[in-house]
Formats: C-alpha cells, sequence, structure tokens
C-alpha cells in the first residue's frame, strides 16, 4: 500500500512538472546579425535541436537569420584571431525539458556567407539537418549532426572535408573530381557509393555514417 502511495505521488509530481512546461510557452523573436566589414577567417558553429542552413550571401557580409527566446538564444562573437562563433545557450529550468520542442521555424539558422575563401567552416547540431549550399570557399569544412542528415550542394574545400552524420544520410555533391580526394568512409548500417579507402588525392574526404547512407558524387566547378 505504501508503494502504491508512493508512485502515486510521484506520477502526480511528473504530471505538475509536464503541466507547468507546456503552460511555460517561450516567446521567440527573429534576430538578424550581419558582420558589416569585419573580417572573418574562421566560422564555427555549435547546437543543439538547430537546422543549419548555409546559403551564399549576395554582399560581402556574412549574415544570419534566427530566432532567440529568453531560454534559448544564441551568443554570436568574433574573437580576436577572426574567427566568428555561433553557440546555442540554453537557460532552462528543470521543468523546461518536459514538453514538445519549439516548432521548427524557430529552430532554423539561415547562415549567409560571401563568395570568398575561409580558412575553416564548422558546424555542429544534433536532432536535425545540416545543408550546405554556397560558392563559400574552405580550407577546411567540418559538418556534424547527431540525428539529421547532412545535405550538400557543390561544397567547395581547398583542403579537407569531414562529414560525421550518426541516425542520418550524407548526401550530394562535391565541386572537384575523382582524383582531387584521398578518401576515408566508415558506414555502418548503412549503403555507401564510395570506397571505404582512396590513397591519392591533394585533399582529403572524411566521411562517417551510423545508421544512415552515404550518396556523394564529384562535379565540375561551374
Amino acid at each position: 500500500m505504501k508503494n502504491l502511495t508512493a508512485l502515486f505521488f510521484i506520477l502526480i509530481s511528473v504530471l505538475c512538472i509536464a503541466l507547468t512546461a507546456c503552460s511555460n510557452v517561450d516567446t521567440f523573436t527573429q534576430e538578424f546579425y550581419s558582420s558589416s566589414e569585419t573580417e572573418i577567417e574562421k566560422i564555427t558553429i555549435l547546437t543543439t535541436d538547430r537546422e543549419i542552413e548555409f546559403s551564399t550571401s549576395e554582399d560581402n557580409q556574412i549574415q544570419i537569420d534566427y530566432y532567440n527566446s529568453e531560454k534559448e538564444y544564441l551568443d554570436i562573437k568574433i574573437t580576436e584571431n577572426k574567427e566568428l562563433t555561433i553557440n546555442l545557450i540554453l537557460n532552462k529550468d528543470f521543468a523546461d525539458y518536459f514538453g514538445t520542442k519549439p516548432p521548427i521555424e524557430y529552430r532554423k539558422i539561415l547562415i549567409k556567407v560571401p563568395n570568398k575563401l575561409f580558412l575553416s567552416i564548422s558546424a555542429t547540431t544534433t536532432n536535425e539537418n545540416i545543408k550546405f549550399d554556397t560558392t563559400a570557399i574552405g580550407e577546411n569544412i567540418s559538418l556534424n549532426t547527431n540525428g539529421g542528415n547532412i545535405i550538400l550542394d557543390k561544397i567547395n574545400v581547398n583542403k579537407a572535408i569531414n562529414l560525421t552524420a550518426k541516425n542520418g544520410n550524407i548526401t550530394g555533391t562535391i565541386v572537384g573530381s575523382w582524383d582531387d580526394f584521398s578518401i576515408y568512409c566508415k558506414i555502418k548500417k548503412g549503403e555507401c557509393n564510395l570506397p571505404t579507402f582512396k590513397e591519392s588525392g591533394v585533399k582529403s574526404l572524411i566521411a562517417d555514417c551510423n545508421n544512415g547512407d552515404i550518396d556523394i558524387n564529384f562535379i565540375a566547378n561551374s
């Protein structure tokens, strides 16, 4: 009887927490960021539960379109070594982790980058996709998602591409030829159209996919 009473109070407590979380709706506001004339050589993004989409900027600035709230907001900074960092800050109480996620339109980060050379572009997220559709060139480009897809459209790199997806696919096109790249692919519970290992190439492609497919094609620079 005591065990049933304790279980009853536990269930009531959990229900109260869930109802509190559902009633405490977070308000999101659309925000815009522009790098203006600041020189930036690196872009680093570290988020969770956010879809990240790269496209080409129409001017010479980096433009970011996103949504902030009091409990979930982006911290955007430019460091002394000319690195633009974008970090998701969660200012949540325990009860806030119960209930549903914010609508998908509030969980998108749209980044427009100019057609120029960056030393590195790095993006990490969870439970959402990373889309890379831009003519910007990186010395090194690293994309990592856990629970989403990596979707490439004419990704262009001078040295190395590193792609990691768990419970999602890696698909799309890379500018260059088969002979340009050394290739290392690690695949688990999925299919891959590339060899697991190819040694020759002045550039490198590393693709690691767990529980998803790899389908990458090389195309000429238009």
